[in-house]
């Protein structure tokens, strides 16, 4: 029923994001094609690191939470880790894909059977067993994130005023974001998304 990890295909991706729409009423508007297929390559293509910026209410974080259902239907062993600036921030990202996965027609499968990893802040799916981490948790920026591992990094929104309006906290925060390469798997993928909030972003590329 398993198979090793894949590389999933663009048009299945966009397929699986038109399901979704179709199940809720909507149809998917290009610009979230377009997003989707940048996730996809940056999941498939070295060095596996993204940054998404996008204009504010594009919905950006809905067709990211999209794309992380449709990575776990793929690939059920894949671990992902929700970072945000606040644990409820990150929560609402969890609960999406949660919702996603009840829903979508494809993933009936990959439900478990018994929802002991069925919440706000972590989810796990039905996989081989073995696994350690949860199939999607949640931490804000000041969580604790010591000893986990994951496949797929989401930092959702990490800056945001009240993590980025002083340098001393913009300092803070990039120390905090670089410990993140040691809980990244060997060619794991690292997506960043949100909008900048100051001229002296973490999002400013080099």
């Amino acid at each position: 029923m398993y198979q090793t990890k894949q590389a999933v295909n663009i048009a299945d991706a966009l397929n699986f994001i038109d399901e979704w729409n179709k199940c809720i009423g909507f149809y998917t508007p290009q610009h979230h094609k377009q997003i989707m297929q940048f996730l996809i390559d940056v999941l498939n293509h070295e060095p596996h690191r993204g940054l998404l910026n996008a204009f504010r209410h594009s919905g950006k974080s809905t067709v990211v939470g999209i794309f992380a259902a449709c990575v776990l239907y793929y690939n059920p062993r894949t671990r992902i880790l929700i970072l945000s600036a606040e644990s409820g921030l990150a929560s609402r990202m969890v609960f999406h894909i949660k919702n996603i996965l009840e829903n979508h027609p494809w993933c009936a499968d990959i439900l478990p059977d018994v929802k002991k990893e069925w919440g706000s802040h972590k989810i796990t799916i039905k996989r081989p067993i073995g696994i350690r981490e949860p199939s999607v948790i949640c931490q804000g920026i000041s969580g604790n994130i010591t000893g986990m591992r994951s496949d797929l990094i989401i930092c959702d929104d990490v800056e945001v005023p009240n993590t980025c309006d002083t340098y001393q906290k913009r300092i803070k925060l990039r120390e905090r974001l670089r410990e993140l390469d040691f809980i990244l798997s060997p060619e794991g993928t690292m997506i960043y998304i949100g909008t900048p909030h100051t001229k002296d972003t973490i999002y400013k590329v080099k």
